[in-house]
């Protein structure tokens, strides 16, 4: 049974720490636990809310419908107890977010010693929150569930920390960003750990400085990694051709949000597909792979960086605001590659040249070295058939067939629960697996999930494949949200034959 619970206030409030709190003893309880953040790009005021889904079954997305909802302020009981179930539990009224702690642990029949613990945990204003917590813990009266300690070795993560994680098992020496929401949570979690992992950060005046210090570093022969958001994988856009040109190794982390221009700016976005896939002059090899959780981030990043080093190519891992900064529950063990370094220092040119010497009057150099650069797609696509370059889940005879990437996964994979339904999550964009055309005509009836207006992957594997899909067929959502399960789940029954 999937229980929701919607945290809400104005920024400043508190809910995030509120609600991180409830996740973790729900996990160390043994139980699967999935949040997602909204919040407006303001520091104080407007109105933010989490919504946590916990439950003793996988669950990797959020619900329309609310259990208990937990209003900071009234802002937050206007907008949605329309969604609050019959029976649900509305918690308003007091100014301290840590009173709301202690009558949620009792609300949910967990110990209070547990959530005593956290606090601990937490590092700051102890006394002032366990005095806040004791008193809401024993001011409820009510019982909504209760949490049951199950055998579960879980842990939290975000796809932020994934991407992390990866880029340090990969041998990362430094990391170069400017702050851009929602890429800016990868450069936090490497910063905390410079010491730790003897890595190194970088925060410059803008992406186009990032991009051009990331190059001159690779080219020393360092693990370098450059991290942004639309607007400013835009401005890195001629130094990735540079990087195309002369040979170096440099892994780009591109967590999308919805644009163009600004665009709105704390929401997510699948609209930069065709960005990562185009950006940059000329013709050159990349790599450009897109994960759906926290483990596919953890390990598609150290692929990104195996890739780059051994072809000397970029390679992009492209993301958006849902999977960077939702919180999943997983017991899973990353698999990691070994990353070898393989670039040693040499003179280079924007211009064609062989051996750093400008080669403009020798057009037999120039096609020579067009031919080098591109034979390294033929190599890449072959090395890519070692690793996982898609993955089928549901069931495996269904004629339904339904084709995704990225952070779709945790909605889509909750919504088919029980359904007639495969399920074909595409990980790697470029190069596109040949061998997904078998999977796309075998079934009697394709249906494609984005978040865009336009069905970017559904273009891409059009011009992959000449396979097709019907209008009727393609359910796109493109408000800046994320998809909700059991909204997904009746627009996907519409669609089945």
């Amino acid at each position: 049974m999937r229980t929701n619970i919607l945290f809400g206030g104005a920024a400043g409030q508190g809910p995030n720490i509120l609600t991180h709190i409830l996740g973790e003893a729900l996990v160390k309880q043994g139980y699967y636990v999935f949040y997602s953040r909204d919040y407006q790009s303001l520091i104080r005021g407007g109105h933010n809310f989490n919504v946590l889904t916990f439950s003793e079954e996988e669950v990797n997305s959020n619900d329309t419908e609310i259990d208990i909802l937990v209003a900071l302020d009234e802002n937050t009981e206007n907008k949605h107890k329309k969604n609050l179930k019959k029976g649900g539990v509305i918690l308003k009224n007091h100014k301290e977010n840590m009173y709301y702690a202690g009558r949620l642990f009792k609300l949910l029949c967990i110990d209070f010693k547990i959530l005593e613990a956290e606090l601990k945990a937490l590092g700051r204003k102890f006394d002032e929150n366990i005095k806040e917590a004791k008193k809401g813990y024993d001011d409820e009266t009510k019982k909504v569930c209760e949490v049951i300690p199950r055998k579960n070795n879980l842990y939290f993560k975000n796809g932020s920390q994934g991407v992390a994680d990866g880029a340090i098992k990969s041998g990362l020496d430094l990391y170069y960003a400017y702050p851009m929401t929602p890429a800016t949570g990868v450069l936090r979690e490497l910063a905390e750990k410079q010491v730790e992992k003897n890595i190194m950060t970088f925060e410059l005046e803008n992406e186009l400085a990032c991009i051009n210090a990331a190059v001159g570093s690779a080219i020393s022969g360092a693990k370098v990694m450059t991290g942004t958001s639309g607007g400013g994988f835009d401005l890195m856009a001629e130094t990735l051709s540079l990087v195309g040109m002369i040979n170096i190794p440099l892994v780009i982390y591109l967590a999308q949000r919805p644009g163009p221009a600004t665009g709105v700016p704390t929401y997510t976005s699948q609209g930069d597909l065709n960005t990562a896939r185009n950006t940059g002059h000329g013709e050159f090899p990349r790599l450009l792979v897109a994960p759906g959780d926290p483990n596919e981030a953890e390990e598609l990043t150290n692929q990104a960086f195996y890739f780059a080093e051994k072809y000397k190519i970029p390679s992009i891992i492209i993301s958006d605001k849902h999977l960077a900064e939702s919180s999943y529950t997983t017991n899973e063990v990353s698999r990691i590659v070994k990353v070898g370094r393989t670039t040693k220092l040499a003179r280079h040119s924007g211009n064609e040249s062989a051996k750093g010497i400008v080669t403009s009057d020798a057009p037999e150099i120039v096609t020579k070295r067009v031919e080098e650069r591109m034979k390294k797609m033929d190599e890449i696509r072959k090395e890519a058939e070692k690793f996982s370059t898609y993955k089928i889940y549901g069931k495996k005879n269904s004629k339904n067939l339904i084709v995704f990437w990225g952070s779709t996964k945790g909605a889509i994979l909750d919504s088919i629960e029980g359904l007639d339904a495969k399920v074909l999550q595409i990980l790697y964009l470029k190069p596109f697996p040949k061998t997904i055309k078998k999977e796309l005509e075998k079934s009697g009836n394709l249906i494609l999930i984005e978040n865009n207006e336009t069905g970017e992957l559904g273009g891409l594997i059009a011009e992959k494949t000449g396979v097709f899909f019907k209008d009727k067929n393609k359910i796109l959502k493109f408000d800046g949200r994320p998809f909700l399960c059991n909204e997904l789940r009746k627009e996907i029954q519409r669609r089945l034959i």
